[in-house]
């Protein structure tokens, strides 16, 4: 999906101390974060073998990002974004090896599953915007789009690892994924810490309501940027089938939790080999359509998904579904971080991570209302023909994104 060699290679980008410490620090916690997902996912399933509960889950981890969204931008704006996303990993370290030690002594209850991941959703909630705006500032700006879509496949690398490995250390207990996911996280914390960022300082904004509402208006007067997140959003709210895998892993595939940790990293596997040709070739014309494109494919992956009943024809049809994703990932970071100056950058992407947030939590809680409701079967098909009229629909509502060549095309100075 780019266009020739990129200028840029792996060690352009990784010649910079900080950010490779950044990009393992991502790894990391990521690793964490997916084998959480597919922990509490069996967990939850098994002690309640209900889909709703599954979009619980999905829906209490979204719910600090809305409640926290304006503070969590001023906080990355006014204090050290380092220290920030260290602190907020180590909280998560920490509520970890509280369901460690509750699975282990058999206290754990689906509200304490809830309850600890309303707090890790409370910490990405201030994690997440000061990771996004730490970008710039670890590189050269020319170097900003591959440093993005290194950023992305360091994620994807860690969903590839994490949800395998998650559903290879449930097979050994609950207890055993949580206290290498605690560990984890506390190594990501460490290696945040370590981190020296070349950009300057952040801009210490007065706290007023202009300047709390400021990365809202500012997304909002820019067209390509409201245009690329929303799209994001509402595809992947309707599209997103990630919270029903479990029920599909069980119910439909008939498989275990180490057939679930394929599942969930069949996708990672198609994101990551793109997001590597993309750093590599960045995308230098049709960005606009090329995404268009993108959601389009990931809206047919998931119908194709929801009729398969082969668990290798769902991995394949899965990694195909995360190919699309990373190209919209990369075409909206880009455009967000390019277009946004440093001293709004943490407003900025606090408003992108609710609408991130959005999209995969509320988008979890969503499969699993409209799977309760219709089926699972159905949910899915509808939610998959859902992401394509999306996309029909804002390229007409949108004709300047669409029409989009360079990423830098309309980067304000």
């Amino acid at each position: 999906m780019g266009d020739g060699p990129g200028p840029l290679n792996l060690s352009s980008v990784f010649r910079e101390p900080s950010y490779a410490r950044f990009w393992c620090a991502r790894i990391c916690s990521t690793i964490s974060f997916q084998m959480v997902g597919v922990a509490v996912g069996w967990q939850i399933y098994a002690l309640t073998h209900s889909t709703f509960a599954l979009g619980m889950v999905g829906l209490v981890q979204f719910l600090p990002m809305p409640l926290l969204v304006l503070l969590v931008g001023h906080v990355a704006d006014r204090f050290d974004r380092k220290t920030i996303i260290s602190i907020c990993q180590i909280i998560e370290g920490l509520t970890l090896a509280s369901l460690a030690a509750a699975s282990y002594f058999h206290w754990l209850h689906p509200v304490g599953i809830y309850c600890a991941v309303f707090g890790i959703g409370a910490s990405r909630a201030f994690e997440s915007p000061s990771t996004q705006a730490m970008v710039p500032g670890l590189v050269e700006e020319q170097m900003v789009p591959a440093a993005i879509a290194w950023s992305a496949s360091a994620n994807q690398t860690a969903s590839i690892v994490g949800p395998a490995l998650g559903g290879l250390l449930y097979v050994f207990g609950a207890p055993v994924p949580y206290v290498v996911c605690a560990c984890l996280f506390i190594a990501a914390s460490a290696l945040s810490a370590s981190i020296k960022p070349k950009g300057r300082t952040p801009g210490k904004p007065s706290l007023t309501a202009n300047s709390v509402f400021s990365g809202i208006h500012y997304i909002r007067a820019r067209k390509n940027i409201l245009g690329a997140i929303s799209l994001d959003l509402f595809a992947v709210l309707l599209g997103g089938a990630t919270a029903l895998l479990p029920a599909y892993a069980r119910d439909l595939l008939h498989t275990g939790p180490w057939g679930l940790g394929l599942l969930r990293l069949s996708p990672a596997i198609g994101a990551l080999t793109t997001s590597i040709y993309l750093a590599h070739h960045p995308i230098k014309r049709a960005a606009g359509r090329r995404m268009f494109a993108a959601v389009i494919v990931f809206g047919l992956a998931t119908v194709a998904f929801a009729l398969s009943r082969s668990i290798i024809l769902s991995m394949l049809i899965l990694v195909v579904l995360g190919c699309a994703d990373v190209v919209s990932v990369v075409v909206r970071s880009s455009l967000v971080q390019l277009e946004t100056p440093d001293e709004m950058r943490g407003r900025v992407s606090a408003v992108n991570s609710l609408f991130i947030g959005t999209s995969n939590q509320l988008g979890e809680f969503e499969s699993g209302v409209t799977a309760s409701w219709f089926g699972l079967v159905p949910a899915t098909i509808l939610g998959g023909l859902g992401s394509v009229v999306v996309a029909l629909i804002w390229m007409k509502v949108f004709p300047e994104l669409r029409r989009l060549e360079s990423l830098n095309e309309n980067r304000q100075a």
